[in-house]
């Protein structure tokens, strides 16, 4: 689809026009292809070698920090127990930032062409490969979610770039195929930040292991909850919901948007609660979003898209101090939307040239985007401004 068309479809949407297509995995899946593609890899390498910014002090801030460090040694569990808000943390930590850091390690080997990062990656992979059977305790789906974000990022720009070989890495698929994917596939009921992190997980596990089922799966899973994460005015009074949730009255919609009764385009089911759990929704949409791309289905020119303009731009525009109104959250917010603009802002005003002043502003302001140490991580460098 050309740039103007998909300015129109953009347009059509605000008017709620735009009929949804279907979902449908790739014929050949793109590798690799989740998150990051090859030529956004380049793209990036190229600026960082050339020392340009903010690339380049994007790299840097990467490679100073806890993940980038080659003396790291994997912390694998057999069961990773998480409660409440990780109470108990059992492994909980350990699995999502050896994730984070095997991620980082991957980045590291295609910008330098360094193998020790390549390798270290490698056993960061192996180490929890040969040990984790299962996640346990009421957050066990969201950890899930969360590591297995992850951990395809990394087996992709490993498995499709490092020629120094990775002998476990059928290991590694068989991992995410029995521990991962059937904890985070039937998706969620609780908050919608679980079942978009979870779907976030599910699809790109789904690219790792070329599992169209999964892949179909999941995307049909994840434009439901975005759809019923997101307010557009188009929706109708009231946001539109996941059918298994049983969201059947207004009392029972309100509360499940935390108490919020008025509506307004960009608000999402989590706005009152923080924008920290938020942001997490909004980066899984964007990670979707964008390795939906990669895989040959474009889905920023649908009300995926317009969905996640709007939400970044509503909840930019209170991050960057705008008054908070009344009738908004009683009249109060929990900022802290964390690292979570680069994706989303990068696909639809860079390439799409949909003007986003708000999310601009925010975005230029926090760079270089580091992590969230749960599972966004690095994305100055892998997604600003970057046109591939």
């Amino acid at each position: 689809m050309r740039r103007t068309a998909l300015l129109a479809a953009v347009a059509a949407l605000a008017a709620g026009a735009l009929a949804v297509p279907a979902d449908a995995a790739p014929a050949t899946f793109a590798h690799p292809g989740v998150t990051v593609s090859q030529g956004q890899l380049d793209f990036a390498r190229s600026k960082v070698n050339a020392g340009a910014q903010p690339w380049k002090g994007a790299f840097d801030a990467m490679l100073a920090s806890k993940y980038a460090d080659l003396n790291r040694t994997p912390k694998p569990r057999a069961v990773v127990e998480c409660g409440s808000y990780s109470n108990p943390n059992y492994g909980c930590t350990d699995e999502r930032e050896d994730a984070i850091a095997a991620y980082t390690d991957a980045l590291a080997w295609y910008i330098t062409r360094d193998e020790r990062y390549a390798k270290k990656s490698i056993q960061l992979m192996d180490a929890w490969s040969a040990v984790i059977t299962d996640h346990t305790n009421s957050n066990a789906p969201l950890q899930t979610g969360w590591a297995g974000s992850s951990w395809p990022r990394a087996a992709e720009i490993i498995k499709y770039t490092y020629s120094g070989g990775w002998a476990n890495s059928g290991r590694f698929a068989t991992m995410l195929r029995n521990v991962y994917l059937p904890e985070v596939i039937n998706g969620s009921n609780s908050n919608g930040n679980w079942e978009l992190s979870m779907m976030e997980a599910a699809v790109g596990i789904s690219v790792f292991l070329e599992d169209r089922t999964s892949y179909d799966k999941a995307m049909a899973k994840f434009r439901t909850r975005t759809a019923a994460y997101v307010y557009l005015a188009s929706d109708g009074e009231l946001p539109k919901t996941v059918p298994s949730q049983n969201l059947n009255t207004r009392d029972k919609i309100v509360g499940y948007w935390q108490g919020q009764s008025t509506f307004v385009t960009g608000l999402t089911q989590e706005t009152c609660r923080d924008f920290t759990h938020t942001g997490y929704g909004i980066s899984a949409i964007s990670h979707v979003a964008e390795t939906s791309r990669i895989q040959g289905e474009d889905l920023y020119g649908t009300d995926v898209g317009e969905r996640l303009r709007q939400a970044l731009g509503f909840q930019s525009k209170y991050e960057l101090g705008t008054a908070v109104p009344s009738w908004l959250c009683g009249g109060s917010l929990k900022l802290g939307l964390g690292p979570v603009t680069e994706v989303g802002y990068n696909a639809l005003h860079n390439r799409l040239g949909v003007a986003m002043t708000n999310t601009q502003t925010l975005t230029e302001r926090n760079r270089p985007a580091g992590s969230n140490n749960l599972f966004v991580a690095w994305e100055t460098l892998t997604h600003g401004d970057n046109p591939s």
